[in-house]
């Protein structure tokens, strides 16, 4: 399955190149919402929110209470009580990403408090990948730690992951389909895939693999409908 990626920086949807050069952005946010209308599932994410650099809560509220689509949300969720606010908004599911690993280790004692007020099932997490480990802040900050090290110890706090190969994010490239058939052998629990997915090839690979697909830049220019 395809899912649109809408991912807001500054009140507009931008499209990113590797997360950090803007190729894309458009004004009307919400009518992506009619774009988009046939997929069952969106992806939001407040970038603002994820580099500290403001939010656009004002906008993911309304996406979530406006989509006919269920909506997943991510970006700048590192407290219990936002992750509670933004499934009071109408979201299906929070990605959490930084939140989840503390000096450069997995963030236990916040992940348990999290699971204990909005249950597992809510839960995704976002583990995304620069050469091969694990990227946060934004993409800013590189850990030590590489996914499929810490996949089967964070299971026990999420339904499934996120997981973005940040090296061809926004490319147009393609992405790295070897990667995300490792790391299908480390979990049983669902996986969405990100990061360069260009082409229907791709999308029929990964959901060979029983994997999603996170699909921004390739749907924003018309290539893959």
């Amino acid at each position: 399955m395809i899912i649109p990626c809408i991912d807001l920086q500054g009140g507009k949807a931008v499209q990113l190149v590797h997360g950090r050069q803007r190729r894309l952005a458009i004004a009307d946010v919400v009518g992506l919402l009619d774009r988009f209308r046939s997929y069952p599932l969106l992806h939001v994410i407040d970038l603002d929110a994820a580099l500290r650099q403001g939010s656009n809560g004002r906008l993911v509220r309304v996406l979530c209470e406006k989509s006919t689509a269920r909506v997943r949300v991510g970006g700048g969720i590192r407290s219990v009580a936002r992750a509670e606010q933004v499934l009071h908004w109408g979201a299906e599911k929070v990605i959490v990403g930084s939140a989840a690993f503390r000096h450069g280790r997995i963030h236990h004692a916040f992940l348990r408090r999290l699971v204990a007020r909005v249950g597992r099932r809510r839960v995704v997490l976002a583990l995304d990948t620069d050469a091969g480990r694990i990227v946060v802040r934004g993409w800013r900050e590189k850990l030590r730690v590489h996914p499929n090290e810490v996949m089967p110890e964070l299971a026990r706090y999420c339904s499934e992951f996120l997981c973005t190969y940040v090296d061809a994010e926004g490319s147009m490239r393609g992405t790295n389909l070897a990667w995300f058939r490792k790391l299908r052998q480390t979990t049983r629990l669902p996986i969405t895939a990100a990061g360069g997915i260009r082409s229907r090839r791709e999308v029929r690979a990964l959901e060979r693999l029983g994997m999603n697909a996170a699909v921004g830049m390739a749907l924003y220019l018309g290539k893959l409908s």
